[in-house]
Protein backbone atom coordinates (compact mmCIF):
# COMPACT_ATOMS: atom_id res chain seq x y z
CA UNK A 1 0.00 0.00 0.00
CA UNK A 2 2.74 2.55 0.84
CA UNK A 3 4.18 1.73 -2.62
CA UNK A 4 0.94 2.37 -4.40
CA UNK A 5 0.57 5.78 -2.04
CA UNK A 6 4.00 6.67 -3.44
CA UNK A 7 3.24 6.17 -7.09
CA UNK A 8 -0.25 8.07 -6.93
CA UNK A 9 0.91 11.09 -5.50
CA UNK A 10 0.58 14.08 -7.51
CA UNK A 11 4.28 14.74 -8.13
CA UNK A 12 4.88 11.47 -9.27
CA UNK A 13 1.95 10.65 -11.19
CA UNK A 14 2.83 13.97 -13.14
CA UNK A 15 5.94 12.51 -14.15
CA UNK A 16 4.11 9.15 -15.04
CA UNK A 17 1.37 11.45 -17.41
CA UNK A 18 4.76 12.95 -18.97
CA UNK A 19 5.85 9.27 -20.90
CA UNK A 20 2.54 7.73 -20.60
CA UNK A 21 0.34 10.59 -22.34
CA UNK A 22 2.08 10.92 -25.31
CA UNK A 23 2.89 6.48 -25.56
CA UNK A 24 -1.43 6.11 -25.14
CA UNK A 25 -2.36 8.81 -27.61
CA UNK A 26 0.55 7.30 -30.38
CA UNK A 27 -0.29 3.97 -29.85
CA UNK A 28 -4.02 4.42 -29.44
CA UNK A 29 -4.12 6.20 -32.79
CA UNK A 30 -2.21 3.39 -34.83
CA UNK A 31 -3.97 0.82 -33.43
CA UNK A 32 -7.21 2.46 -33.67
CA UNK A 33 -6.47 3.37 -37.35
CA UNK A 34 -6.14 0.10 -38.26
CA UNK A 35 -9.00 -1.62 -35.96
CA UNK A 36 -11.66 0.87 -37.68
CA UNK A 37 -9.92 0.96 -41.30
CA UNK A 38 -10.12 -3.13 -41.14
CA UNK A 39 -13.87 -3.15 -39.24
CA UNK A 40 -15.39 -0.24 -41.71
CA UNK A 41 -13.77 -0.87 -44.90
CA UNK A 42 -12.21 -4.71 -44.95
CA UNK A 43 -14.28 -6.75 -42.56
CA UNK A 44 -17.59 -9.10 -44.53
CA UNK A 45 -20.92 -7.42 -43.98
CA UNK A 46 -23.03 -9.23 -41.53
CA UNK A 47 -25.59 -12.30 -43.33
CA UNK A 48 -28.35 -10.56 -41.10
CA UNK A 49 -27.87 -6.86 -40.90
CA UNK A 50 -25.70 -6.18 -43.96
CA UNK A 51 -23.43 -2.48 -43.51
CA UNK A 52 -24.84 -1.20 -40.60
CA UNK A 53 -23.74 -4.17 -38.35
CA UNK A 54 -20.34 -2.14 -39.20
CA UNK A 55 -21.86 0.67 -36.50
CA UNK A 56 -20.64 -2.12 -33.81
CA UNK A 57 -16.80 -1.38 -34.43
CA UNK A 58 -17.50 1.57 -32.29
CA UNK A 59 -20.59 1.25 -30.60
CA UNK A 60 -19.33 -1.73 -28.31
CA UNK A 61 -15.99 -0.44 -27.77
CA UNK A 62 -18.06 3.40 -26.59
CA UNK A 63 -20.17 0.63 -24.34
CA UNK A 64 -17.25 -0.76 -22.78
CA UNK A 65 -15.17 2.49 -22.33
CA UNK A 66 -18.45 4.15 -20.60
CA UNK A 67 -18.87 1.09 -18.31
CA UNK A 68 -14.52 0.45 -17.77
CA UNK A 69 -14.79 4.48 -16.48
CA UNK A 70 -17.83 4.32 -14.25
CA UNK A 71 -15.83 1.45 -12.63
CA UNK A 72 -12.86 3.83 -12.81
CA UNK A 73 -15.17 6.14 -10.60
CA UNK A 74 -16.49 3.71 -8.18
CA UNK A 75 -12.86 3.06 -7.23
CA UNK A 76 -11.73 6.47 -7.07
CA UNK A 77 -14.67 7.34 -4.63
CA UNK A 78 -13.95 4.10 -2.39
CA UNK A 79 -10.26 5.33 -2.12
CA UNK A 80 -11.64 8.94 -1.86
CA UNK A 81 -13.52 7.75 1.26
CA UNK A 82 -11.30 5.68 3.15
CA UNK A 83 -8.13 7.08 2.36
CA UNK A 84 -9.08 10.83 1.63
CA UNK A 85 -6.24 10.49 -1.14
CA UNK A 86 -6.20 13.75 -3.32
CA UNK A 87 -5.21 12.01 -6.93
CA UNK A 88 -8.40 9.92 -6.28
CA UNK A 89 -10.74 13.46 -6.01
CA UNK A 90 -8.88 14.66 -9.05
CA UNK A 91 -9.10 11.31 -11.29
CA UNK A 92 -13.17 11.14 -10.22
CA UNK A 93 -13.66 15.21 -11.62
CA UNK A 94 -11.73 14.71 -14.85
CA UNK A 95 -12.81 10.74 -15.47
CA UNK A 96 -16.73 11.97 -15.61
CA UNK A 97 -17.04 13.88 -18.79
CA UNK A 98 -14.97 11.25 -20.14
CA UNK A 99 -17.44 8.64 -19.43
CA UNK A 100 -20.05 10.82 -20.41
CA UNK A 101 -19.13 11.38 -23.40
CA UNK A 102 -18.65 7.26 -24.12
CA UNK A 103 -21.81 6.45 -23.20
CA UNK A 104 -23.46 9.37 -24.93
CA UNK A 105 -21.51 8.02 -28.38
CA UNK A 106 -22.77 4.67 -27.01
CA UNK A 107 -26.43 5.57 -27.06
CA UNK A 108 -26.54 7.74 -30.49
CA UNK A 109 -24.79 4.95 -32.13
CA UNK A 110 -27.41 2.23 -30.74
CA UNK A 111 -30.13 4.19 -32.03
CA UNK A 112 -28.10 4.53 -35.56
CA UNK A 113 -27.70 0.94 -35.18
CA UNK A 114 -31.59 0.13 -34.39
CA UNK A 115 -33.60 2.04 -36.41
CA UNK A 116 -32.60 -0.43 -39.26
CA UNK A 117 -32.41 -3.52 -37.16
CA UNK A 118 -35.32 -3.28 -34.96
CA UNK A 119 -37.66 -0.37 -37.24
CA UNK A 120 -37.62 2.20 -34.27
CA UNK A 121 -34.71 4.49 -33.18
CA UNK A 122 -35.54 4.06 -29.26
CA UNK A 123 -37.21 0.89 -27.48
CA UNK A 124 -37.62 0.61 -23.28
CA UNK A 125 -35.56 -2.27 -23.56
CA UNK A 126 -33.41 -3.39 -20.50
CA UNK A 127 -30.05 -2.86 -21.47
CA UNK A 128 -31.12 0.46 -23.74
CA UNK A 129 -32.76 1.39 -20.38
CA UNK A 130 -29.83 0.40 -18.01
CA UNK A 131 -27.71 2.48 -20.40
CA UNK A 132 -29.56 5.74 -20.28
CA UNK A 133 -29.38 5.35 -16.23
CA UNK A 134 -25.29 4.83 -16.33
CA UNK A 135 -25.37 8.24 -18.51
CA UNK A 136 -27.83 9.87 -16.13
CA UNK A 137 -25.64 8.77 -13.31
CA UNK A 138 -22.78 10.80 -14.90
CA UNK A 139 -24.41 13.98 -15.17
CA UNK A 140 -25.25 13.25 -11.51
CA UNK A 141 -22.25 12.85 -10.80
CA UNK A 142 -20.19 15.41 -13.24
CA UNK A 143 -23.00 18.10 -10.71
CA UNK A 144 -22.62 16.50 -7.91
CA UNK A 145 -19.22 17.16 -7.32
CA UNK A 146 -19.09 20.54 -8.38
CA UNK A 147 -22.26 21.67 -6.79
CA UNK A 148 -20.66 22.68 -2.84
CA UNK A 149 -19.03 25.71 -1.42
CA UNK A 150 -17.18 23.01 -0.11
CA UNK A 151 -14.82 20.86 -2.07
CA UNK A 152 -14.95 17.89 0.74
CA UNK A 153 -18.58 17.64 0.61
CA UNK A 154 -18.84 17.61 -3.02
CA UNK A 155 -16.27 15.01 -3.26
CA UNK A 156 -17.99 12.74 -0.83
CA UNK A 157 -21.53 13.22 -1.82
CA UNK A 158 -20.42 12.22 -5.61
CA UNK A 159 -17.78 9.07 -4.15
CA UNK A 160 -21.06 7.85 -2.23
CA UNK A 161 -23.05 8.15 -6.21
CA UNK A 162 -20.19 6.54 -7.52
CA UNK A 163 -20.63 3.40 -5.19
CA UNK A 164 -24.16 3.32 -5.26
CA UNK A 165 -24.33 3.74 -8.56
CA UNK A 166 -21.88 0.76 -9.56
CA UNK A 167 -24.86 -1.82 -9.16
CA UNK A 168 -25.89 -0.44 -12.78
CA UNK A 169 -23.15 -2.04 -14.11
CA UNK A 170 -24.07 -5.59 -13.84
CA UNK A 171 -27.61 -5.07 -14.98
CA UNK A 172 -26.11 -3.69 -18.31
CA UNK A 173 -23.83 -7.16 -18.36
CA UNK A 174 -26.62 -9.32 -17.51
CA UNK A 175 -29.59 -7.58 -18.66
CA UNK A 176 -29.93 -9.52 -22.07
CA UNK A 177 -29.81 -12.74 -19.93
CA UNK A 178 -32.48 -12.07 -16.97
CA UNK A 179 -34.93 -10.31 -19.14
CA UNK A 180 -36.37 -10.81 -22.61
CA UNK A 181 -34.92 -8.29 -24.80
CA UNK A 182 -34.77 -7.00 -28.14
CA UNK A 183 -30.88 -6.44 -27.77
CA UNK A 184 -28.66 -8.95 -29.06
CA UNK A 185 -26.42 -11.64 -26.30
CA UNK A 186 -22.87 -10.89 -25.79
CA UNK A 187 -21.26 -12.16 -28.54
CA UNK A 188 -17.81 -12.62 -27.04
CA UNK A 189 -17.45 -13.78 -23.09
CA UNK A 190 -15.08 -14.75 -20.92
CA UNK A 191 -16.00 -18.71 -20.62
CA UNK A 192 -16.88 -19.16 -24.10
CA UNK A 193 -16.23 -18.97 -27.48
CA UNK A 194 -16.87 -15.84 -29.26
CA UNK A 195 -19.67 -16.30 -31.65
CA UNK A 196 -18.51 -14.19 -34.11
CA UNK A 197 -16.26 -14.77 -36.91
CA UNK A 198 -12.52 -13.94 -36.41
CA UNK A 199 -12.35 -11.42 -39.59
CA UNK A 200 -14.97 -9.23 -37.74
CA UNK A 201 -14.20 -10.74 -34.27
CA UNK A 202 -9.92 -9.20 -34.34
CA UNK A 203 -11.27 -5.33 -35.76
CA UNK A 204 -13.55 -5.18 -32.87
CA UNK A 205 -11.31 -5.94 -30.62
CA UNK A 206 -8.72 -3.59 -32.11
CA UNK A 207 -10.74 -0.86 -32.29
CA UNK A 208 -11.89 -1.66 -28.91
CA UNK A 209 -8.02 -1.43 -27.49
CA UNK A 210 -7.46 1.76 -29.45
CA UNK A 211 -10.22 3.61 -28.09
CA UNK A 212 -9.02 2.35 -24.76
CA UNK A 213 -5.45 3.88 -25.03
CA UNK A 214 -6.81 7.13 -26.94
CA UNK A 215 -8.82 7.44 -23.79
CA UNK A 216 -6.18 6.82 -21.38
CA UNK A 217 -4.35 9.59 -23.41
CA UNK A 218 -6.99 12.12 -22.91
CA UNK A 219 -7.73 11.13 -19.01
CA UNK A 220 -4.36 11.82 -18.05
CA UNK A 221 -3.92 15.08 -20.08
CA UNK A 222 -6.88 16.01 -18.23
CA UNK A 223 -5.51 14.77 -14.79
CA UNK A 224 -2.18 16.86 -15.51
CA UNK A 225 -3.54 19.94 -16.59
CA UNK A 226 -5.81 19.46 -12.95
CA UNK A 227 -2.77 18.95 -11.22
CA UNK A 228 -0.83 21.81 -12.92
CA UNK A 229 -3.51 24.32 -12.36
CA UNK A 230 -3.57 23.62 -8.90
CA UNK A 231 -0.03 23.79 -8.42
CA UNK A 232 0.12 27.63 -10.44
CA UNK A 233 -3.16 28.38 -7.78
CA UNK A 234 -1.29 27.23 -4.99
CA UNK A 235 1.90 29.56 -6.08
CA UNK A 236 0.07 32.36 -6.67
CA UNK A 237 -1.61 32.09 -2.97
CA UNK A 238 2.00 32.22 -1.84
CA UNK A 239 2.65 34.74 -3.55
CA UNK A 240 5.84 33.09 -5.75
Amino acid sequence: MKHIHHYLSPANFLQITRWATPLCAICGSGILSIGLIAGLCLAPPDWQQGETVRIMYIHVPMAWLASACYALLAICGLCSLIWRHPLANIIAIEAGPLGAYATALCLITGSLWGKPSWGTWWVWDARLTSMLVLFFLYLGHILIIRAFDDPIRGHRAAALLSLVGIIDLPIIKFSVQWWNTLHQPASITLTGTPTMAFSMLWPLLTSAVGFTLIGLALLCSRIKAALLERRSYSLILRGE
